[in-house]
């Protein structure tokens, strides 16, 4: 049996577009086209995807200032996820680096230079807070300090390390209470109170986490301060 002249069209015209969909899929053609274009001879404008805004340093949305450091705290989540201190895009303190802990996780930056001095963290539940006093108390003047709660950072806060705290521009560790979560940067001769501290209240009406408030995440700029005369 013959093919009519209009049908063996249509058959050619079918086979070629089966063809054609086919080697785009297994070659990468232009997925703009579709069977319908193939038949009116039209071609689909791409769609304009939205740009991906772009991070900056410690993925903040707009560089700092010249002399200054670009820094991201955040808290952790519960006792589960552990807190980060950023710095510069580089990663002070984090699970991944292994060196973050129940209670307070505080890195020293030297306020000059922004060369990290130190990181420790504190047990705030079970440890001694003889070791954050030892460790607060010798601070050298415009000496940057950073910190992140994690699960408690309040249980064995006494007078004196509120204190300490209060001195490097704090205002709210007066009031830090069990599993509150709380991030801060402070200096150590700072004349005013900091500008860069959060803190959440751990509330049963409010708790993100059965028992925990949510995490906390802080970003900015710190200016790099003078070298000291003499």
């Amino acid at each position: 049996m013959r093919l009519t002249a209009p049908l063996r069209g249509v058959v050619v015209v079918l086979l070629v577009g089966f063809t054609w969909l086919l080697a785009s899929a297994l070659f990468g053609g232009d997925s703009s086209l579709s069977v319908r274009n193939i038949f009116t001879g039209t071609k689909e404008e791409p769609t304009q995807s939205e740009p991906r805004p772009r991070k900056y340093k410690c993925g903040l949305s707009a560089p700092c200032p010249p002399k200054h450091l670009a820094f991201r705290l955040v808290s952790g989540a519960a006792n589960v996820i552990g807190p980060k201190i950023c710095l510069e895009d580089k990663m002070l303190m984090s699970s991944v680096k292994n060196n973050v802990g129940r209670g307070l996780n505080i890195a020293l930056v030297n306020g000059v230079t922004g060369e990290l001095l130190e990181t420790r963290a504190f047990d705030m539940w079970a440890g001694d807070v003889s070791d954050l006093l030892k460790f607060l108390r010798p601070l050298h003047e415009g000496t940057l300090v950073f910190v992140a709660s994690f699960d408690d950072a309040a249980t064995k806060l006494n007078d004196e390390s509120r204190r300490l705290f209060e001195e490097l521009g704090s205002t709210a560790v007066k009031e830090l209470a069990f599993r509150d979560s709380w991030v801060f940067v402070g200096a150590k001769g700072i004349e005013n109170k900091s500008p860069f501290e959060q803190r959440m209240k751990n509330s049963k009406s409010s708790n993100k986490y059965e028992g925990w408030p949510e995490s906390l995440e802080m970003d900015g700029c710190i200016p790099l301060r003078p070298p000291l005369e003499g």
